[in-house]
């Protein structure tokens, strides 16, 4: 079996040594890295595929601790597919909460602008930074 340095996982990855440094210390590529008698790093190819998955899962919007997470089942011999959807779920939650919230901050500003008074009343500006943001 090949094992590669740090630098052709990068190279072939696209993604930067300092990154892998840290995947790797975080727990993220444990099965798939050890060490030469030297001291460096060497990766079975397999660190590839981890790397692959670990790029996409951050594309859906899974953390690293998720992600461990998941990698935890796969690293026990079990399809973490169950694992990942309860995370995907949650994530869609929470980006529906994210869009509920923006709408409704939208919808303030809308609001705000609609109103908006290039002159407003002078007592008005004597109490406020802004009168048309702030209400008195």
């Amino acid at each position: 079996m090949k094992l590669l340095k740090i630098g052709e996982v990068a190279e072939t990855s696209g993604l930067p040594v300092k990154t892998i440094r840290y995947y790797e210390e975080i727990g993220l590529l444990t099965p798939t890295v050890e060490r030469s008698e030297s001291h460096y790093r060497l990766f079975s190819t397999e660190v590839l595929n981890r790397l692959a998955f670990i790029k996409r899962s951050q594309s859906l919007g899974l953390n690293l601790k998720e992600i461990h997470q998941i990698l935890e089942v796969h690293d026990q011999g079990n399809l973490p597919c169950g694992e990942a959807k309860q995370h995907l779920e949650s994530k869609v939650v929470e980006i529906t909460q994210q869009i509920e919230a923006l709408q409704t901050l939208r919808a303030e500003l809308l609001g705000i602008l609609s109103g908006w008074q290039e002159q407003p009343p002078a007592d008005r500006i004597e109490q406020t930074i802004c009168p048309n943001i702030q209400k008195i």
